[in-house]
């Protein structure tokens, strides 16, 4: 093989190269193109997760906001019955005086 035989064929070998590396390239570029349905359905999916996002946020505050109601009113409740407690302990106290008193009276 002379040195023009060489050169045709490396070139023709670097040329066979050079065109299966771009229909490889033109072959992926094909399968995995984003289509406008793609993009579209993309779209579609980002606005429902954003309204789910701000769903999420709307029902995590009515909780804390609700938590907080229920919270002060168990307070609340718990105050008036220490008040009722008071009272009864109270009315109790009372009935014994006056059943000391009573009897007191009866005896004497």
């Amino acid at each position: 093989m002379n040195r023009t035989e060489f050169i045709i064929a490396t070139a023709v070998i670097l040329f066979a190269a050079f065109a299966l590396g771009w229909f490889a390239s033109w072959l992926v570029n094909r399968f995995t193109r984003v289509t406008r349905a793609d993009i579209g359905e993309l779209d579609r999916m980002a606005q429902a997760l954003h309204e789910a996002e701000e769903t999420r946020d709307q029902a995590i505050t009515y909780a804390e906001d609700r938590e907080a109601e229920l919270t002060g009113q168990i307070k609340q409740s718990e105050a008036e019955l220490r008040a009722a407690m008071e009272a009864l302990r109270e009315a109790r106290g009372e009935a014994e005086e006056l059943r000391a008193w009573i009897e007191r009276q009866n005896a004497g």
